[in-house]
């Protein structure tokens, strides 16, 4: 057999088995190669990495799809095959200069605080867990942990040479320490995220977010993973990359983006134009239309959101304020940087009524530099924040329900904030903090509460600057269990119960269990169970449960099953719960279209519907009417001042009014005389002037 390098054919005698890594088949017997030749293809697969890395990342992914280099690309897995190791047998190296001595994992755990009758376990750590970056739960209650080695120091940017994996932790004694443990996938390159449903694991993989099937649920990949969408930049976006797969209560999947790089994504083979540009942003994504849709954008870089009991979303964020309210098509406030859009004017602050560091009189880079003052281990430790939890579960103290909880990276500690309805919308004010830790390897960077109640943290485990720059630790890593009291361990998998077991759990009081069920349902709606009885249940709790939380869990299984239809939904409008009501828009829109009975019902409400959170929501739907229609539900939004001092509502009025004060000057002269909140009024004169605003992009 004859193949070509360096510009000219070599023959090659020896030969080897090319072997599926899924199944153990035979593919095909390829030539093998020597030393030089493998030498002389890592040489030029570099050179062609830098043109590469010149592309924007659309473009990068369309490169496979030509068939001449699907042929090359498959030569080189075969070349490199034999001197490639996989995860389990690729050696790690430490490039992170030890500054601080090294802390064993059980020394750690003595150095954690909690407040009285909380208990914190060591439930895995080195060698067993390693650069732990995220986490997602199956059906059965294991703990699946993506370990991410390719991060590298800032010189590197990523290590491409080495593997991330996912692995798989099981308690099948309940006594909070992982006895079981597995690999799942060690082929992944910059994985940050992962969630399983619709049977398989997502896991975020820039520039992808891939699907891996295991629909035999035998934790093995039934074959390679399928590219859901692409496009995200995985270069200059360095640790803003994509992160935060989740799935929303709505059923659509949730993820992250932060603001070092923008990124222009779609399903693959969408055509440049019609891929959605985003930076820092909370995006979602639908498991079966393949719909993408941008949520919000601004701050900096989130690493965690939630949803409160309402189902209303809030994400975690650093330097510029650490906690905000999600509202679909809001701008927020940005740490450096402008908009995509023009004429914004002004941006949406916080939702954090306080800092958590003293801001006020420190620059948020001080900390690094000069160490922690009294003032901000005070107020919380530090600018810097990752995962985020709003604890749902029923081991910890009933006072603890529906509270923010959030790591601070350089406070090593957990930060505790309350929320509270405030205005149109949240308020988010500083508790006494949950933990706090002695340990200086402490990287906490994700927590979640599992199907006992329990609360799991992820270790990133290394010491030096909060990105890395300066080196990384990559065989260092914990997950620690914090429970209060006696948990109540899963005793069967959720997913082999029947679907009406399944619409009773939407009343469990942890609401790991409902959410869980809701997406088993959502699942098998897809595949086209009869889920009449289910349905039917749910329909009951819904109209008499007295409990608003388990009306909306009831409402959201429906809708995920396709149980619901506009004309039940418009009828929900009418609900005495801001929070049903606020569900019914949101659900009616959902499909990103607003019908023209929809509109009619939402101009009536904006005119007679005053709770703030609905007016949010249906400042929110502009954004999605034809430009020639906005006027019609924005003039009874700004006909009262009820809110004019709200620092949300007015923004949102005036983002989903702009294009059309671009494009109608004649329409905004006669909606500006009928406008009651001075703010929007001042907007749209500064528009009509010509006025670009500072900063307003």
């Amino acid at each position: 057999m004859q193949l070509f390098l360096d510009g000219e054919w070599t023959g090659l005698s020896d030969t080897v088995e090319v072997v599926n890594p899924y199944d153990g088949s035979v593919i095909d017997t390829v030539s093998s190669a020597s030393p030089a030749d493998i030498t002389l293809a890592i040489d030029s697969l570099a050179e062609g990495a830098v043109v590469m890395r010149n592309m924007a990342a659309h473009q990068r992914v369309d490169i496979p799809r030509t068939e001449s280099l699907k042929c090359l690309a498959l030569f080189s897995v075969c070349l490199l095959g034999s001197v490639l190791p996989n995860a389990a047998a690729q050696q790690f190296t430490n490039t992170q200069e030890i500054t601080t001595p090294f802390v064993e994992p059980t020394v750690a755990l003595q150095g954690i605080s909690l407040p009285d009758g909380f208990r914190v376990q060591l439930s895995a750590a080195e060698p067993d867990i390693r650069q732990p970056i995220a986490m997602a739960w199956d059906s059965r209650g294991r703990l699946w942990v993506a370990e991410c080695y390719t991060y590298a120091e800032s010189r590197v940017n990523f290590d491409l040479r080495l593997k991330d994996r996912i692995l798989i932790f099981e308690d099948t004694d309940n006594d909070g320490v992982f006895d079981r443990r597995k690999v799942f996938w060690d082929q992944a390159s910059q994985l940050t995220s992962i969630v399983l449903g619709f049977g398989g694991v997502w896991a975020a993989c820039a520039p992808n977010i891939l699907f891996i099937p295991d629909r035999n649920g035998d934790d093995i990949p039934d074959a390679g993973p399928e590219v859901v969408l692409d496009g995200f930049d995985n270069d200059s976006v360095r640790h803003n990359i994509v992160n935060g797969l989740k799935w929303g209560p709505d059923g659509w999947l949730y993820g992250r983006h932060g603001i070092l790089a923008s990124s222009e994504v779609g399903v693959p083979g969408t055509s440049r134009e019609k891929r959605a540009r985003i930076n820092c942003s909370i995006f979602r994504y639908h498991p079966v239309t393949r719909r993408f849709d941008v949520v919000c954008h601004g701050t900096t870089n989130s690493w965690g959101h939630d949803w409160d009991v309402h189902g209303q979303l809030f994400f975690i964020n650093s330097v510029i304020g650490h906690l905000w309210h999600a509202v679909p098509g809001a701008r927020y406030r940005r740490m450096y940087g402008n908009h995509f859009d023009k004429f914004l004017y002004e941006l949406i602050p916080q939702t954090g009524d306080h800092f958590h560091w003293d801001q006020g009189n420190e620059h948020w880079a001080e900390l690094k530099k000069k160490g922690m003052t009294s003032l901000t281990d005070a107020a919380g430790g530090g600018h810097a924040h990752c995962g985020m939890m709003i604890y749902g579960a029923n081991n910890w103290p009933e006072e603890y329900r529906g509270q923010v909880f959030t790591l601070n990276l350089h406070g090593r500690r957990i930060n505790r904030d309350t929320l509270r309805r405030q205005g149109a919308g949240y308020a988010g004010s500083h508790a006494e903090d949950m933990m706090l830790t002695r340990d200086l390897w402490f990287r906490g960077i994700e927590l979640g509460y599992g199907p006992d109640g329990g609360v799991f943290v992820l270790d990133w485990s290394d010491i030096g600057e909060c990105h890395e720059s300066d080196g990384i630790h990559r065989t260092s890593g914990r997950i620690f269990k914090i429970t209060h009291g006696k948990t109540k361990p899963l005793k069967r998998d959720l997913a082999k119960l029947g679907s009406l077991d399944l619409a009773r759990l939407q009343t469990h009081s942890n609401e790991w269990h409902a959410r869980m069920a809701r997406r088993l349902l959502q699942e098998r709606a897809v595949a086209g169970d009869d889920l009449g009885q289910a349905r039917e249940h749910l329909l009951a709790l819904y109209s008499g449960s007295e409990s608003i939380p388990y009306r909306l869990r009831a409402m959201w299984a429906l809708h995920t099953t396709d149980g619901l239809d506009e004309e039940w939904l418009l009828e929900q409008s009418n609900d005495e719960s801001e929070h049903v009501r606020v569900w019914a828009i949101k659900l009616l829109t959902d499909d990103g279209r607003v019908s023209t009975k929809a509109l009619g019902r939402f101009v009536e409400m904006a005119g007679s519907d005053m709770a703030g959170l609905v007016q949010l929501h249906l400042a929110s739907t502009l954004r999605l009417l034809p430009l020639t229609k906005r006027w019609a539900l924005a003039t009874p939004l700004v006909s009262n001042n009820r809110h004019a001092a709200d620092p949300v509502l007015p923004l949102m009025i005036w983002y989903g009014i702009n294009p059309a004060v671009g494009k109608d000057r004649t329409g905004a002269v006669q909606f500006l005389a009928k406008c009651q909140i001075p703010k929007v009024r001042q907007f749209i004169a500064r528009r009509l002037a010509g006025d670009p605003g500072t900063g307003g992009r």
